[in-house]
């Protein structure tokens, strides 16, 4: 019965490195969806927006009643929404790492939020497509590598690099100074004991940071050339609280339709912010359309982890974590899945659900085949065009993650089943059925009939584990 257990879920999740013979956009479906000009000779373009400590639960529609999430919602409306999307870690540095290397959490390099960077022989995603002739560039928050490291954005693929090199530095939403490359950039806040990394609470605010990263993306989008396909990463440091602020952490210029709600300061805060990201996606979208980039432009919608108790931020107010268990820096369902949504016009089906399982790692060769390119062998990324494009669920195959912090853990979820196993490697295996049970309230690992399932699902995290000098699990300390 093992057996048949394992060769049912371990499905070798590995990408060809031959090249794809036809690149998409030169199928006859995809020319038929050609504009005049430039677009029946480029590939098309892809634009990821990653919004930070964002639950699934936090848009309207995946069920948000109380925040309002238009621009979010119209993504959906116009594309396919994947219910059982999941960011690549709980917390966002290695989830981030998984986003662009294609590589699960016990593969990547950065598994924690530490500052470990990606080394020069890291392939990211703006490295396969910037050498196919893609602009690229990231506006917002990194946190893989700071200026003058191997992980800096601008030595990872990146031509264009505006934000936060630093997550701590994300943290403040009103800094003295945001980073243009690895040019540091003024700004007119005022933060009195500023930290070493730029964090800290400002005394004076002036330049909301993500208000003015979002112009320079606009303007940067504006300015690619009509003839070249684009990468644009957008990665949002909102609604993440300012950790060093306290209880006043959620920083946001003003209120708009919630000021006369009858909420605590704080909700209409985080509220606020969410609306705010909404329309930034808004404007993102308009400006693709007014480019006459929109039918040729793949968006990608995602958070890097599940909502947050920080700032003051009480994630139980708004149900952010929807009707999952859990939230941010936690390996159950409300720490991990995440909103995750397509829109490409005229390619993806309006309006679709797809609950197919669907992770961070997957964007790297979804990427590749959609500019044509070779990607590295030994990468755990599925493609997911065929899916995007009506042909039915990915290549099914177990989905890994570890967290390395408060005494470590691990997860996998094989088809139907989700396994938790903490501390690493040496804990209790939980077992739950998401299909019967996606709250994961009954864990059914003590069950004699259940047995041969934890047994895979240790078999499967013991094999998706490749030890760290960086990043060790309790038995490898």
């Amino acid at each position: 019965m093992l057996s048949l257990i394992l060769a049912a879920s371990i499905v070798p999740c590995l990408v060809p490195a031959a090249p794809v013979a036809v690149p998409v956009w030169a199928t006859p479906d995809l020319q038929d969806h050609s504009a005049a000009g430039a677009r029946g000779s480029r590939p098309p373009s892809l634009v990821v927006i990653l919004a930070d400590d964002l639950g699934w639960g936090d848009i309207g529609c995946q069920g948000q009643e109380k925040i309002l999430t238009p621009s979010i919602d119209r993504m959906a409306a116009e594309g396919m929404r994947f219910s059982a999307g999941y960011a690549g870690s709980t917390v966002c540095a290695p989830s981030r790492s998984v986003l662009m290397t294609g590589l699960h959490a016990g593969h990547t390099r950065v598994r924690g939020n530490r500052r470990v960077p990606l080394r020069d022989a890291d392939v990211t995603v703006a490295e396969l497509l910037g050498g196919e002739g893609y602009r690229t560039a990231l506006f917002g928050k990194w946190g893989l590598g700071n200026a003058g490291s191997s992980g800096h954005p601008v030595r990872q693929g990146f031509e264009r690099f505006f934000g936060f090199s630093d997550q701590l530095h994300a943290h403040n939403s009103y800094p003295t100074h945001l980073w243009d490359g690895e040019e540091r950039v003024e700004l007119s806040n005022v933060v009195p004991g500023e930290g070493e990394w730029g964090q800290g609470k400002a005394s004076e605010r002036h330049d909301w940071a993500p208000a003015r990263i979002h112009r320079e993306a606009m303007g940067w989008l504006r300015g690619v050339p009509a003839d070249e396909p684009f990468f644009l990463y957008l990665a949002s440091t909102i609604p993440h609280a300012n950790n060093e602020a306290g209880a006043d952490g959620m920083e946001v210029p003003e209120l708009g339709v919630y000021a006369d709600r009858p909420w605590p300061e704080r909700q209409r805060e985080h509220a606020a912010m969410v609306s705010a990201l909404d329309r930034q996606v808004g404007e993102l979208l308009e400006t693709l359309a007014e480019m006459g980039r929109d039918e040729d432009t793949l968006v990608l919608f995602l958070s890097d982890n599940g909502p947050h108790r920080e700032g003051g931020n009480d994630p139980d107010f708004a149900d952010s974590n929807g009707p999952f268990r859990g939230i941010k820096r936690a390996l159950t369902e409300g720490g991990i899945r995440v909103p995750f949504i397509a829109r490409w016009p005229g390619t993806v089906e309006a309006g679709a659900v797809n609950d197919s399982p669907v992770h961070f790692q997957d964007l790297f060769a979804t990427a590749g085949a959609l500019a044509g390119a070779a990607v590295p062998p030994g990468l755990d990324s599925r493609d997911l065009l065929p899916t995007l494009k009506g042909a039915g669920a990915p290549p099914a195959a177990p989905l890994y993650w570890e967290f390395h912090e408060r005494g470590s853990a691990e997860a996998v979820r094989f088809g139907r089943w989700k396994a938790i196993r903490s501390p690493m490697q040496t804990g209790a295996v939980r077992l739950y059925d998401l299909t019967d049970d996606p709250g994961e309230t009954r864990d059914l690992a003590g069950a004699p009939d259940h047995a041969e399932r934890v047994q895979a699902a240790m078999q499967i995290m013991d094999g998706a584990h490749v030890p760290s000098v960086d990043f060790k699990s309790p038995a490898e300390r």
